[in-house]
């Protein structure tokens, strides 16, 4: 049996695991409802800008945005989501194997992709499955971070399409859900399927008034272009983070139950190693008192 300092140690040690993960799970829930804020933020202005290409692309003729049915020619270039920290479960390995995957499938150069990935962990699971990275970009560290690192995202993506022939662009990201936890989602942003705002004539208009404007075309729908794709990088960067701190929060949920059975059978343990020496001492002392009992018996 262990000792009664060893099994102490044990207990004090599992004791302060246990504050430290109950700190990490109060941290994990707080950033976690950060970025559910950002992201319903968010979908008002998703919401506007997708209304304003509605009305901008309305007397454009669907079937003349061709669609690329060939591979020839265009390279794919993907920005996947990942940690910069562990301790969130297979987080980081989940979605670098559903995007190697979908890449797969998606008709462009299999051999001269150009990949971003956000995050060291998720560079590092790239990596060891044998895909190159182009660049990393570090995990933004709260919410309001996050529009630095899109404007760079999006400064790369230009790059590639001016100079690196990229005509495919693809995001891939954990999606958090509150029910199910999360699960890997693929977006393709570009090329842009213009024909869906067409589908927007379907619902009706929420006002009582005609929309209308009076700028430039051309100019109105590159400005509401470069915002869609900015609230889409934005959704993806704060939908994972939700995700990596839902997934942490549910790595240290089971920690914490795993704490409270050792703590349980450490304290079980230490009670009966306490009580076996209070027993084997309580011993010691019937047995010399009945020893100094016969030593009086013998002298009278």
């Amino acid at each position: 049996m262990e000792s009664l300092e060893h099994l102490q140690k044990q207990l004090d040690s599992l004791d302060d695991l246990r504050g430290i993960v109950k700190t990490m799970k109060a941290l994990s829930a707080a950033n976690i409802h950060q970025y559910e804020q950002a992201v319903r933020a968010l979908s008002g202005y998703y919401r506007t800008v997708e209304m304003g290409l509605h009305v901008v692309l309305k007397d454009f003729d669907p079937s003349s945005f061709a669609a690329v049915s060939s591979s020839e020619g265009h390279r794919l270039g993907a920005v996947i989501f990942g940690s910069d920290h562990g301790l969130c479960g297979r987080f980081n390995e989940e979605i670098v194997e559903f995007s190697l995957e979908r890449m797969e499938g998606i008709p462009a150069d299999k051999d001269n992709r150009r990949i971003l990935a956000v995050g060291t962990r998720a560079a590092a699971s790239l990596e060891h499955a044998g895909q190159a990275i182009e660049e990393e970009f570090p995990v933004p560290g709260s919410a309001s971070q996050i529009t630095k690192t899109v404007g760079q995202i999006l400064l790369k993506i230009d790059e590639w399409r001016e100079q690196g022939g990229v005509h495919y662009v693809y995001l891939f990201y954990n999606r958090h859900s509150r029910m199910q936890g999360y699960h890997p989602t693929g977006v393709e942003l570009l090329p842009v399927n213009l024909r869906r705002f067409h589908r927007l004539e379907e619902e009706p208009w929420p006002s009582r008034s005609l929309p209308t404007y009076s700028m430039d075309r051309a100019a109105l729908f590159r400005r509401l272009l470069d915002q869609y794709l900015f609230v889409l990088l934005f959704r993806a960067c704060a939908e994972s983070q939700a995700s990596e701190h839902g997934g942490r929060l549910a790595a240290m949920q089971a920690a914490e139950r795993n704490l409270e059975e050792r703590l349980g059978d450490v304290t079980m343990d230490y009670r009966r190693a306490r009580q076996t020496v209070i027993t084997s001492e309580l011993l010691d002392l019937v047995a010399g008192f009945e020893a100094i009992e016969t030593d009086a018996g013998r002298s009278l």
